[in-house]
């Protein structure tokens, strides 16, 4: 029944109010798999507006520029077409005919991957791919060119997401939520019944033909005979023409003879077909360049043939004997070309007008008017070429003519300013400036000079004074919540580090370090460790528990600085698990033997023979021996002592396995590293690694580096080194740290403050901190912790110079959000502006080379600066300044990329999977992941690391499959050159053996065996039982309760969802009675805790995840820090189920949680008293929680290449565990397949300028207190985008784009004609995150529209009605924080209950304020585009943008008809000659929703670098998308609930949201009140 299809598509299509923003294109596709359904793809371009219905080739151009732009990101997708979705187009026979023909042009001339063997998306083949591939999302259409079609697609959306495969809208959302819809089959099965029986009526309808096989028959007979007549025809342009012209001619006689009504008759017939004929002639004769002229007339078709080449099509598809050349398959025909033609013909003709068509098209549209009268049957004189009309009929009957805007040439205001002069001097002249006296000129307002002289956020004047906590402050409260706050700062820093505070004394000359003489206090520290040792017992410790003897001998060893101390305790473990080994061998009755024993003996053989030699004994030697020979490591024992041989009676003992194999497969986790043993004298509480050496060596040598090292590789401490630094030097030099996020700056101000103490003069700090939001001791302080936005502001403030002077050193953390899509100009502004040296850390940047390279280019830009200065001052150049009568000298830095891929620790992954209730651990061999044409194609990924048994695991494999392997025993682990004997294999020693496999599986790849390769990547893959995902979500507790038997807590379990990260928990999980937590909370919150925290460790171990041994130890000093911990909570209101959780182990960590219980989750984690911690994206970004294991536990569009790396690179604590562990708990497997081999996206610049930002930088250049500095700044900023780097061309463009931007800025009184700022430039800089809203703001002031809107209810009264309050928040909701929401939610009918949701449109005198401001932007950038246009790459634009087919060639000059009907040469320079062949010319750049589509695509500017603000949103379905009306809800109701339920929006999300809309507020009330206009 077609109301149940319907009722389940709108049940289900109004959950897509739920959908996310999220950026695929920049931040996913590069490194992840997915589908494109052809459909929607055709549907998303034969929409478009700006293409004309029968223009083939422009609708083929918008196709592949879709196409291209994935590509250009390193997109792997596939095209997927249903056969059951052609039955939609049988109505519309034209489009039938297109949808074909893009699947052959897709297949024969592009190198995309075309799927079209699958039925519908309901078939068993369609389930097997999508399982195999298991895609990271599909793109579709939610509405289709038909109800129908749009039916089908629904259930195609509904469907997709019940296989819990994302959905990306191409109207721009996407959605992952839909689950289990079982009526989706029925629904199907009805929707496809309709289809085909109203589509084959309708197309045999049109033919006259009795049966769809008569219509394959036909076709069949008539290329047959076509092949007769013309044997070498390939071109498939002729092919088609001919053949469905003789059809054509066929049908009409047929329709004639039938009587059918409405049929134009054949002789008409012949003549629009002899015109079509004449027409595709045209099309192999005429280039592109030529075509693009085309005349556009006011005429459309009363009276027109409909040929189907979709039977045609279809058949060549299975063509195997006729070789036909597609190559111009997508330029068919030219609807437009065909018009004029019959234009001509039709008026022009009549009227006298006769021109010559040409010799060539003559003779070739004679030749296959021959061919097609031969087909079609036609005598002799009914088959006659000419005249081409016979008839008198009209085809054509005007309509009514569009009016077509031109664009103004305006003309540029002249400007005099160095900036400008120095940046875009080189273009100036070949631009068409005004005069002096034109009255453009002479008309501009001179508005109030804006200098910038007071804080944006609070309307007070700058000051010092402001700036700075006042030390000498008399205010009790404030004093006392400063000491609160250093108090928690501490404290919370030393959860993250432990106490390791340093006193800093400041320096002028700091000595380099030596160790002293102290053979006395070594001597005694030493017998006081060794009795600490002897108080141990630690032989006794291990007999009677094995796992928690082991556990304190570590300690003890990771405590003990004395290396005799260690020996003899490393000696002392060794004895002990021995004997446990002997003991378990002659216990006959035991069947399972504990390997752990002979794997802690050998590790301390290893120990003892790397670090300990020195010190050994003859005694020492033996016992080593002896345990070699019991294990039965024969062969290393005689490289030790070849005197004893292997006795019969000691076989027992043996592990069964060589020990090269032993080592590997056991030991691989406790391997030695190749770790240095010498200390340095810089570091005191860790023994750096080289390559951290170096880094420390470049901060002192004040240079730059960039830092690529995997998380936890500790390549962060080079920062505090660095801070270190700097504090020493001096009490004036600054540090600042750039962090992405604003938990990241908490987490780095918490832990500076724990590292140092210094004594500062009066009004100094060591660590302040500047956020959006908040900002503490901002620039009084020595080390500054920041979000880029903010650095920005301060470097870009004309008056904050001197303290930007002051800047020694910058630290990029997380530098790879250079390559996002959002913000990302940001981090390249920072780069660019700085002079001083720079830390650029990351875990993830896969083109580093690229990055150094750029920012080796800003260098040398800044170096040729100094040049330049130190000629102007005639000396030396040193900066030198005074700061207490200490000098420092800053020198030109050296970039050195710092690359480091080898993580400390391996880890090994994980799947799992449920039976019969019970979790199945399937171990993931990386290898598992590779395909045998990955491998051939892109080999083994760089970061693609094996841990010690997964070798033995890949070389067992190859062996398995290869009996007969020649390099079996070269490869054998005991036979390994870097094994053989060897009783010491490092880590070193196994990547060598690693690479030696990688490569021999490479080589049977090149070599022929690819079969073989294939055969052992299967070997390695797990084959995890499949279940339900709400089975999986039901047994998650068990899971848990899982992990913690395994010992592989604590563990971070990933999540993507706010709605199930915490409710998953509750479900099941063990958890202690509620009337225990509450007591326990309760008496914490009372300060007891120090007596009652004893009840925790009586607590049976299988009802909570907290750990006792927290507290078991040292009790009095834990309750201490749990106290304080639980002391910042308890007065909180929100989150109580996160208190109750926290005191059994459990957690939850994510956006919507507050700070306080972010940090209270954070340090109980840190501490171990937390095991169990569920956490979103919060945790992705450098947050200090490292852990035993993670869990990735929901597949979600946001665990892409770059996250799972940032997240799985959390597992592995250094200096706790040895292996790192991850786990896929309910991810499929080919996601997890592609996660593992993708690499992470390369760094990309992005568009660097905008209108705000033009004004900031004319701000800082006019009115700082260093013009010279500021210069230099702006002018970096301007010349060193990382999107124009080695791209001239695109260095052009944005000269352009500067200085019309400075154009619109002048003429709306933001600038005058020398560069200064006035009016309201104040108001758009502070608003610049807003743009284009802060500039319709202003516009808005101007026009004094809201001192008309808000008039107070009494005169010298304040106070607003709620009508006109709602109006101005109703107004500014349509400026700031627009949400946009799907079209399809408006036609769902939600009932919403305290929201409106839908925003209404802005009041009519806003609404006209807005259109002229749109009107006044786009003209000065459509006269922009128009001379940037002179840039484009006219060969490549010329050639389809994905398979390159050329249309360009030698005009046809030779025929008077071609040059009438190709005469428009004017208004056609800017637009895309594929564009053109629509009627679109430059007028249409006038509209920004129309400028990506018909733009040059060369010259790489897109409508979102035009500052429109669109009144109304449409998709490309021309469906409006109304704005969420969230803050104007909110205003009404205040009900953050309201805002999940209602606006779709969670309650974290929607908080942070307002929290942005009051912001601007803010900004707004306090930069407007200090302009003063």
């Amino acid at each position: 029944d077609r109301n149940v299809v319907v009722t389940i598509i709108g049940d289900n299509m109004a959950k897509l109010f739920l959908t996310e923003y999220v950026s695929l294109l920049n931040d996913y596709v590069e490194s992840e798999f997915f589908l494109v359904d052809g459909d929607s793809l055709f549907i998303t371009c034969i929409s478009e507006q700006t293409l004309l219905p029968g223009q083939n080739l422009h609708f083929f151009y918008l196709v592949e520029r879709f196409l291209l732009d994935l590509t250009n990101k390193g997109a792997k997708y596939v095209i997927v077409f249903f056969k059951d979705a052609e039955h939609a187009y049988f109505r519309h026979p034209t489009l039938l005919s297109l949808r074909t023909a893009l699947i052959l042009h897709l297949q024969h001339n592009t190198d995309a991957v075309i799927r079209t063997e699958f039925s519908n998306f309901l078939e068993g083949k369609w389930q097997s791919f999508l399982q195999e591939s298991y895609p990271y999302f599909i793109i579709i259409s939610d509405d289709g060119l038909t109800k129908l079609q749009t039916s089908f697609l629904n259930l195609f959306i509904i469907h997709a997401l019940s296989k819990r495969i994302n959905v990306v809208l191409t109207s721009g959302q996407e959605s992952d939520f839909i689950r289990h819809q079982k009526e989706i089959p029925c629904a199907f099965q009805t929707l496809v019944k309709d289809l085909q029986e109203s589509s084959t009526a309708a197309l045999l309808s049109l033919s006259g033909h009795s049966s769809v096989k008569d219509m394959e028959k036909e076709v069949c007979e008539t290329l047959s005979q076509l092949k007769h007549v013309w044997p070498e025809i390939s071109d498939i342009r002729h092919i088609v023409c001919i053949v469905t012209c003789a059809l054509g001619l066929r049908m009409y006689s047929r329709l004639q003879k039938k009587h059918q009504s409405g049929a134009i008759t054949p002789e008409e017939a012949e003549d629009l077909i002899r015109m079509y004929c004449l027409s595709v002639v045209f099309l192999s004769h005429l280039p592109l360049s030529q075509r693009a002229r085309v005349r556009l007339i006011s005429y459309h078709w009363s009276k027109q043939h409909k040929g189907c080449e979709f039977f045609l099509l279809k058949h060549l598809t299975t063509e195997k004997l006729w070789k036909v050349d597609f190559t111009h398959l997508p330029d068919l025909s030219d609807d437009l070309l065909w018009k004029n033609v019959a234009y001509y013909y039709e008026v022009e003709n009549e009227q006298g007008l006769n021109l010559d068509m040409g010799e060539k098209i003559k003779r070739e549209y004679e030749y296959l008017w021959s061919i097609i009268s031969k087909l079609a049957e036609k005598d002799d004189d009914d088959g006659k070429s000419l005249p081409l009309r016979r008839t008198s009929i009209s085809f054509l009957e005007k309509r009514k003519q569009l009016y077509s805007k031109n664009i103004p040439n305006l003309g540029l205001i002249p400007m005099t300013s160095m900036v400008v002069d120095e940046f875009a001097g080189d273009i100036l002249s070949s631009l068409p400036f005004l005069k002096s006296d034109d009255s453009a000129v002479t008309s501009l307002i001179k508005q109030k000079e804006f200098d910038e002289i007071r804080h944006w956020h609070s309307g007070k004047l700058l000051s010092d004074d402001y700036d700075r906590t006042k030390s000498n402050s008399q205010d009790p409260w404030a004093l006392r919540d400063n000491q609160k706050l250093q108090s928690f700062l501490r404290f919370y820093g030393s959860s993250l580090e432990g106490n390791i505070s340093k006193t800093i004394v400041t320096q002028l000359d700091t000595p380099k370090k030596a160790y002293s003489d102290v053979k006395n206090s070594k001597k005694m520290h030493e017998r006081k460790e060794q009795k600490q040792w002897d108080a141990l017992s630690i032989e006794k410790l291990i007999q009677e528990n094995f796992n928690s003897g082991i556990s304190k001998l570590e300690d003890f060893l990771k405590k003990c600085q004395s290396n005799s101390v260690k020996c003899t305790a490393e000696m002392a473990g060794l004895n002990a698990c021995f004997e446990v080994w002997i003991d378990q061998c002659k216990d006959q009755g035991k069947k399972v033997k504990d390997i752990n024993a002979p794997v802690e003996v050998m590790r301390r053989i290893h120990s003892l023979l790397e670090k300990y030699k020195d010190l050994m004994e003859q005694t020492d030697y033996q016992k080593i021996v002896r345990c070699l020979r019991y294990f039965g490591f024969d062969n290393l024992a005689c490289t030790l002592d070849s005197s004893q041989v292997m006795s019969a009676k000691i076989s027992k003992y043996a592990v069964g396995m060589g020990a090269a194999r032993f080592q590997l497969q056991y030991m691989g986790h406790c391997l030695i590293r190749d770790e240095r043993t010498d200390r340095d004298p810089r570091i005191q509480h860790f023994i750096p690694d080289t390559w951290q050496r170096d880094l420390l060596d470049i901060v002192d040598n004040n240079e730059s580096a960039v830092i690529v090292a995997p998380t936890s590789s500790g390549k962060t401490y080079a920062s505090y080194y660095c801070m270190e630094k700097i504090l020493k030097e001096s009490n004036e030099g600054v540090v600042v740290y750039v962090a992405p996020t604003k938990a990241l700056v908490n987490q780095v101000w918490a832990t500076v403050y724990n590292r140092f103490n210094k004594t500062l003069p009066d009004g100094m700090v060591v660590c302040g901190v500047f956020t959006r939001d908040y900002r503490h001791d901002a620039l009084n302080c020595q080390v500054l912790v920041t979000v880029p936005q903010c650095l920005e502001i301060l470097l870009l403030s004309p008056h904050r110079q001197q303290w930007a002077k002051r800047i020694r050193y910058v630290i990029f953390d997380e530098v790879h959000c250079l390559g996002g899509e959002i913000g990302a100009e940001v981090w390249e502004h920072l780069l660019v502006m700085i002079r001083c040296p720079f830390l650029a850390l990351s875990a993830t940047i896969s083109n580093p080379k690229h990055l150094t390279e750029w920012l080796q280019s800003v260098k040398r830009y800044w170096q040729h600066f100094e040049s330049v200065l130190k000629f102007e001052n005639g000396g030396l150049l040193v900066f030198v300044l005074n700061y207490q009568q200490t000098c420092f000298r800053f020198k030109l830095t050296i970039l050195f990329p710092v690359l480091y891929g080898e993580r400390y620790n391996d880890l090994e992954k994980y799947v799992c999977s449920l039976e019969d209730k019970d979790f199945k651990i399937h171990h993931y061999h990386p290898c598992a992941a590779l395909t045998v044409d990955h491998i051939d194609k892109y080999g083994f990924p760089s970061d693609l690391a094996f841990s010690p048994r997964e070798s033995i695991l890949l070389y067992d494999s190859m062996v398995q499959v290869w009996e007969n392997w020649p390099r079996a025993d070269e490869l054998d682990p005991e036979k390994f050159t870097h094994f053989k004997n060897k009783i010491v294999i490092t880590k070193a020693d196994v990547r060598k053996y690693e690479e030696g496999l990688k490569e021999e599986l490479n080589n049977w790849i090149v070599h022929g065996n690819r079969m073989k390769a294939n055969r052992v990547l299967k070997l390695l893959k797990p084959h995890p039982t499949y279940c339900s995902e709400k089975d999986m979500e039901d047994n998650f507790p068990c899971f848990v309760e899982k992990l913690r038997q395994m010992d592989k807590l604590p563990a971070l379990f990933f999540l993507f969802k706010l709605t199930t990260s915490v409710c998953i928990l509750y479900s099941g999980m063990k958890i202690t009675s509620n009337k225990t937590d509450k007591m326990i909370l309760e008496e914490a919150e009372h300060g007891n805790l120090m007596e009652k925290l004893g009840k925790i460790t009586e607590i049976p171990p299988d009802c909570t995840y907290a750990n006792s041994q927290a507290v078991d130890t040292e009790v009095r000093k834990k309750a201490k820090i749990l106290q304080k911990v639980i002391d910042r909570v308890k007065f909180m209101k929100t989150n109580t189920t996160l208190k109750t959780l926290a005191l059994t182990g459990i957690g939850y960590h994510h956006a919507s949680v507050s700070q306080k219980g972010r940090q209270f989750v954070e340090m109980l984690f840190r501490m171990g008293f937390i095991q169990v911690v569920t956490a979103t994206g919060t945790l992705a970004l450098g947050i200090n929680m490292p852990c035993k294991s993670v869990v990735f536990t929901q597949n979600s569009v946001y665990l892409d290449a770059l996250n799972y790396r940032q997240m799985s690179g959390r597992a592995g604590r250094r200096g706790q565990d040895l292996l790192g562990n991850v786990f896929f708990y309910d991810i499929p497997l080919p996601k997890v397949d592609k996660l593992i081999k993708s690499n992470v996206p390369q760094l990309r610049g992005q568009f660097p300028l905008n209108i705000s930002l033009a004004l900031r930088l004319m701000l800082l250049a006019a009115k700082a207190d260093d013009k010279e500095d500021a210069k230099a700044k702006v002018l970096s900023l301007l010349k060193h985008s990382l999107l124009s780097f080695n791209q001239p061309r695109v260095v052009e463009i944005l000269k352009l784009y500067f200085l019309f931007s400075l154009q619109f800025l002048v003429k709306e009184g933001y600038l005058d004609q020398e560069g200064n700022t006035m009016g309201f430039a104040g108001l758009v800089s502070h608003l610049h995150y807003h743009e284009p809203s802060n500039l319709v703001l202003v516009s808005f002031l101007v026009k004094g529209l809201f001192h008309k809107l808000c008039q107070p209810m009494r005169k010298d009264s304040k106070t607003f009605s709620k009508e006109v309050m709602e109006q101005l928040v109703l107004v500014l909701a349509n400026l700031f924080g627009r949400r946009y929401i799907p079209a399809s939610v408006i036609k769902s009918k939600k009932k919403f209950y305290q929201s409106k949701v839908f925003l209404e449109d802005l009041p009519e005198d806003f609404a006209v304020a807005l259109h002229e401001y749109n009107n006044k932007i786009e003209e000065n950038f459509g006269h922009f585009l128009l001379i940037i246009s002179k840039m484009a790459d006219m060969k490549q634009e010329y050639q389809l943008p994905l398979s390159m087919t050329d249309f360009s060639g030698e005009e046809c000059n030779d025929s008077k008809l071609v040059s009438h009907l190709m005469s428009c040469n004017e208004g056609r320079t800017a637009v895309s000659p594929f564009a053109c062949l629509s009627g679109n010319m430059d007028s249409d750049l006038l509209h920004a929703e129309t400028v990506n589509s018909v733009i040059l695509r060369t010259v790489g500017i897109t409508a979102g670098n035009i500052p429109v603000l669109c009144a109304k949103k449409f998709d490309n379905r021309r469906r409006m998308m109304p704005l969420n009306a969230y803050a104007l809800d909110f205003y009404k109701h205040g009900s953050l609930k309201a805002m999940a339920q209602d606006n779709g929006i969670h309650e974290g999300a929607a908080y942070l949201l307002l929290k942005d809309f009051s912001l601007a507020i803010k900004a707004i009330r306090y930069t407007y009140a200090g302009d003063s206009i």
